[in-house]
């Protein structure tokens, strides 16, 4: 049985062999789907769309969370926007510095698949004391919030080209992003995907460009994923602090940041000939 899935809409795809249809779930807001491959391992699809795959999603995850968190000098409190699948519960938590972490997502049965057909990712993250599950807008959510936060982590589904009304829409504004500042911590830093940076560049510039409206200092950086079509995009923002050039030094052994990768991946990816 053969999977395809989109890297840019129509214009690119990925097909993969699949050894089974392990979940088809039709939640409130959207199809939740998980295939076991040979390839990708165990994948996971929210309306036909790739958001994981236990091949890689150690890659991802650690390049979203663990980039930052690094350059926070004693991280205490964390909050998930998204991320119902506990890859970035995991990552944080492995931090033993970090006390608290509230996470905030819209559609609790992303949250039920995962637990039960991708263990692996959460690691039995939701069961942490530290960790506060949140089933909610995360529009609301941080606009009534009264807490600060180290580190904030936006981990939600793209807004994908040539299609409207996506679920993640909302929270790629500016609007919601001037609630994430007043929710952020001196020195803390906020990051969020920012997809496919060689096939969907235009999604990587059109966040670095809300986030410089919204934070006195942005970046944005990659890491090698190949269940995203080779690549995925980061842009932190923060309210003046700045990432190091070299990696400080970690409280947990990883897997794919290293001294070496954390350097080139802060480089910017250069296909254009041009450039």
């Amino acid at each position: 049985m053969r999977l395809t899935f989109p890297i840019r809409s129509d214009k690119l795809t990925l097909t993969v062999e699949t050894s089974a249809h392990l979940c088809s779930v039709r939640s409130e807001y959207q199809q939740i789907d998980v295939y076991d491959s040979e390839v990708f391992g165990r994948i996971l699809l929210l309306d036909g769309h790739v958001q994981l795959s236990t091949f890689d999603e150690r890659a991802y995850h650690e390049a979203l969370v663990w980039v930052p968190l690094l350059n926070i000098a004693s991280p205490k409190r964390a909050l998930v926007v998204g991320g119902g699948d506990g890859g970035v519960l995991r990552e944080l938590c492995r931090h033993p510095g970090i006390e608290h972490i509230d996470m905030v997502e819209i559609d609790g049965a992303v949250v039920q698949v995962s637990m039960e057909h991708l263990p692996s990712v959460s690691d039995g993250a939701f069961e942490d004391a530290r960790v506060s599950l949140h089933l909610a807008d995360a529009f609301s959510f941080v606009k009534e919030t009264s807490h600060q936060y180290d580190l904030i982590v936006v981990d939600c589904t793209d807004v994908y080209e040539e299609e409207e009304g996506e679920l993640s829409e909302m929270l790629f504004t500016d609007v919601f992003y001037a609630d994430v500042l007043r929710a952020l911590a001196p020195g803390g830093f906020v990051v969020t995907q920012a997809d496919n940076p060689v096939f969907c560049p235009y999604s990587l510039e059109e966040v670095l460009e809300l986030y410089k409206q919204v934070f006195a200092e942005t970046g944005s950086y990659w890491a090698p994923v190949p269940s995203f079509g080779g690549y995925s995009a980061f842009v932190w923002g923060s309210n003046g602090a700045r990432l190091q050039l070299q990696m400080p030094s970690s409280p947990a052994r990883l897997q794919h940041l290293s001294d070496s990768s954390y350097g080139a991946w802060l480089e910017p990816l250069r296909f254009n000939p041009n450039l």
